[in-house]
């Protein structure tokens, strides 16, 4: 009886998976404001260009330390006059994308390393995952400070550098999924039957895991948003004349007893962002285990 689900899900992924998103989304009201959140942040992004109000770059020295509430500057102005609201919508198109990236280039790397690790086991299971714990020995950040400093500051290397610090999680994730579903009757009959192993791993493991991988994407994009604004905060992301949540606050930092906003306004930012993305995972997470439905 507990292996039916999978066996249906096997058979039908494609149409299965469709229609079990669309009636995620009517039935969890807290799934879809989440997504209609993370949406509307891409929005943004996309159309920064258009609603930014002046030239997230242009400095005008007589508008200075201007408060927000400000009439033409809704959130201020910065030491050098630039518009802060221009600048945190423009920052939105960097952040983003270097989640998106970033996230990419772990659930690739670690993905592939735990469909090998699990389903070939033996020594290659033991080497992989050697070699992923060696990659959990360092905390994240940690590791990515050292992967930025050994290819050189810079947007692109900071992205690769958020996404292999991703790649551990995503290989023990996959792993253990791909562990449990290799033992399942619908599995063994399968492989019995003659079937490839990449067959096997296209057509009913892949499938299988995509409910606690998507959950990992939308928290790993919460987290590599963060990662991307402590690196530029460093001066290892974005580099100026970039707009960037991380270098605004490292800007508005030296202005925190007289201007604090300078500080605050992309800090909120970033925290906006990084909720929804939190958010999104934790009410995919409640919806599709079983075991957290009421």
């Amino acid at each position: 009886m507990s292996n039916a689900p999978a066996i249906v899900a096997a058979q039908e992924p494609t149409v299965r998976a469709r229609v079990a998103l669309l009636e995620l989304v009517r039935t969890h009201r807290k799934v879809a404001a989440a997504i209609l959140l993370v949406v509307f942040l891409f929005l943004i992004a996309i159309l920064s260009p258009v609603i930014s109000p002046h030239d997230p770059l242009a400095v005008n020295a007589d508008n200075s330390y201007l408060p927000p509430l400000s009439p033409g500057h809704v959130l201020g102005t910065d030491e050098l006059g630039r518009d802060l609201l221009s600048r945190v919508l423009w920052g939105s198109r960097v952040s983003l994308p270097v989640a998106f990236v970033a996230v990419a280039v772990g659930l690739l790397g670690g993905g592939l390393i735990g469909l090998v690790s699990g389903y070939a086991g033996g020594i290659a299971d033991l080497l992989l995952m050697r070699l992923v714990d060696a990659l959990l020995a360092f905390p994240g950040l940690i590791l990515a400070i050292a992967v930025v400093a050994a290819l050189g500051p810079g947007l692109r290397n900071a992205m690769i550098a958020i996404g292999i610090v991703a790649i551990p999680v995503y290989a023990r994730l996959v792993r253990a999924v791909v562990l449990q579903l290799k033992q399942l009757d619908f599995v063994v009959a399968t492989r019995s039957l003659g079937a490839t192993p990449l067959r096997i791993i296209l057509r009913h493991l892949i499938p299988n895991m995509l409910n606690p991988v998507i959950v990992q994407v939308s928290l790993s994009a919460g987290f590599a948003i963060l990662a991307e604004a402590t690196l530029s905060f460093l001066g290892l992301g974005a580099q100026l004349p970039t707009p960037d949540w991380g270098q605004m606050i490292n800007s508005g930092a030296s202005f925190l007893s007289n201007d604090p906003w300078l500080a605050i306004v992309p800090g909120t930012a970033i925290s906006i962002t990084v909720y929804s993305f939190n958010l999104l995972g934790d009410s995919l997470r409640d919806a599709l285990d079983p075991r957290l439905r009421s």
